[in-house]
Parts: C-alpha cells; structure tokens; sequence
C-alpha cells in the first residue's frame, strides 16, 4: 500500500479536529489548476503539519480528486473544508494562492476528498524530521 504526505497548515487540521468524527474531509489545493494523482483510490493519506509543527497528526482514506470553483467547494462540502464559513474559506485559500482576487471571483480549487478521516491525539503524532 502506497501513502502520500500532504502538508496543511494547523488552522485547517485543528478546526476539523475539534469537529471530529467526520464522514470526510476536502483537503483543498489553493491553486486549483492540477488534478492530484499521487494515489489511487483506496490509498493513505497523511496530513503533515507545518513547521513549527513539524509532525504526522492524522490522515484519511483517499477516495477522489477534482477542481470546483470554490463556492461549489463550499456548498458541496461545508464545514468538512476545515473552515466555519465561506467568507473564512476563501480568506484561508487567498493566503496561499499566487494571484490576487476580488470577493466576486469564483476561481478554481483542487479538491482533495478523503474519507474516513482520523486526527491522531498530539501524545500520537509522529515526528518528521526537518530536512
């Protein structure tokens, strides 16, 4: 069995975390112009926390990848975007995109579905060495 590491910041992880038990989870690319196909249906996926955080906390069953203009995104996946509304969603992704954008853009994200999420206890998570 394969496994892939995506890195998500901890604003993200946390408000899923407290949400938990989840059916699933988007695990949302900013930049919204490739499809991910590191792995096939079925495979690991692990969330990497970022630096300070330089940990494995959790992770998921990868069940399918697409791009959506962000508002579907929300309206197809809610809170389970790892964010307690639209308007904080976008704020989120707006912070790691390349290009600028106006409140009315409905730009495309990379959608990362992932079923059967788990978020690991911190007294769990699993140290990942800094280089």
């Amino acid at each position: 069995m394969r496994a892939y590491v995506g890195v998500t910041d901890s604003v993200w992880f946390d408000y899923l975390q407290r949400m938990s038990p989840l059916d699933e989870v988007n695990f949302w690319q900013p930049g919204g112009t490739q499809h991910f196909k590191a792995l096939d249906p079925g495979e690991l996926f692990l969330f990497k926390l970022k630096s300070p955080r330089n940990y494995i906390a959790g992770g998921g069953i990868f069940a399918y990848s697409t791009i959506l203009p962000v508002s579907l995104a929300w309206e197809s996946f809610g809170n389970a975007n790892g964010a307690p509304s639209f308007e904080e969603m976008r704020r989120r992704i707006e912070r790691y995109r390349k290009k600028p954008s106006s409140p009315l853009d409905d730009y495309p994200i990379g959608c990362i579905l992932l079923s059967q999420p788990f978020f690991l206890p911190e007294s769990e998570w699993i140290a990942v060495p800094e280089d």
